[in-house]
């Protein structure tokens, strides 16, 4: 391990943290540590990790802003990549506004109300990065990233730069073709429409107040855990099972949202894993329906 972290730091990246907790950079506070943990603060740092990785055979994988994902117990082995601040740049070219990665999805939609573009107000709650937003095709109220994206900027693992327009991406539900073929999003495009400051203001207000008598905010949680089948809500089926409430160890399905588990304090990836698995059983047993986690699981179980 020593010599590619050496390379790594010939190349010029300063922030490498050897066997670094992971817990603090997830919404659910929960995960063992990374081997080693690089944050790139611009493309050609992150191009850099890449060609390192890539020629010392160092498996990777790329944590976002932390929500949608469970961190294993024992970690994760190899390197986690966490893009800087670098990435972090927004700027609008009229109806289009242009993202880094690591930008806050719902830091963009209120940006983008400020400048009065309407497109990005279902947007307001969902609690991660612009680059994970592209790669779940994330949504809310109807609405999704694949309505308004144009295109993306990504590095595939060889740290070639390639741009993929919206039809590239394959976008699905809570799908992209970057769950697929290994790639990080570094910018992304999207395409808005000129609108009303005080509509967009009194839509996001109104999607605000819901969530804040729906989800349970206040607690370590990360987002939905389950996808919607077809025709129906995960959220109702939990609760028509009567799992609202269930608990394993420290993690709990909330009563507030039933697809939503919380983190009470001490729960751990396993006690997560084992109330998933048991939200399966029961509702496969009493409707006949698989629920499908939409949080990513990573790391060594």
């Amino acid at each position: 391990m020593q010599q590619w972290i050496k390379h790594l730091r010939e190349a010029g990246i300063r922030r490498i943290f050897e066997n670094e907790p992971l817990a603090p950079y997830t919404t659910w506070k929960i995960g063992g540590p990374a081997d080693v943990l690089v944050i790139p603060e611009d493309l050609p740092q992150l191009q850099a990790a890449l060609h390192v990785f890539h020629r010392h055979g160092v498996p990777w994988i790329l944590l976002g802003k932390g929500s949608n994902t469970l961190v294993a117990d024992k970690g994760v082995r190899g390197a986690v990549i966490k893009l800087g601040s670098g990435f972090e740049q927004v700027r609008f070219e009229q109806e289009r506004v242009v993202a880094g990665a690591a930008y806050s999805f719902i830091k963009l939609s209120v940006l983008a109300g400020k400048h009065g573009l309407t497109g990005l107000e279902f947007a307001g709650g969902i609690p991660g990065s612009v680059g994970g937003a592209v790669y779940m095709n994330a949504g809310a109220h109807g609405s999704d990233v694949s309505r308004i994206l144009v295109s993306a900027d990504v590095v595939r693992e060889d740290g070639e730069l390639v741009r993929l327009q919206k039809e590239d991406l394959r976008f699905g539900y809570r799908h992209s073709v970057l769950q697929e073929r290994k790639a990080i999003v570094v910018e992304a495009v999207f395409q808005l429409k000129a609108g009303d400051r005080k509509e967009i203001a009194a839509a996001m207000a109104i999607y605000k107040d819901r969530r804040l008598k729906t989800q349970p905010l206040q607690m370590a949680c990360a987002g939905s855990v389950f996808r919607n089948p077809e025709n129906d809500h995960a959220a109702r089926l939990i609760e028509q099972a009567g799992l609202k409430g269930l608990r394993v160890g420290g993690a709990e399905v909330s009563g507030q949202h039933a697809n939503f588990i919380v983190n009470t304090g001490n729960a751990t990836a396993g006690d997560v894993l084992a109330l998933i698995e048991q939200i399966q059983r029961t509702v496969q047993d009493r409707f006949g329906i698989r629920l499908e986690p939409e949080v990513l699981l990573v790391g060594e179980r």
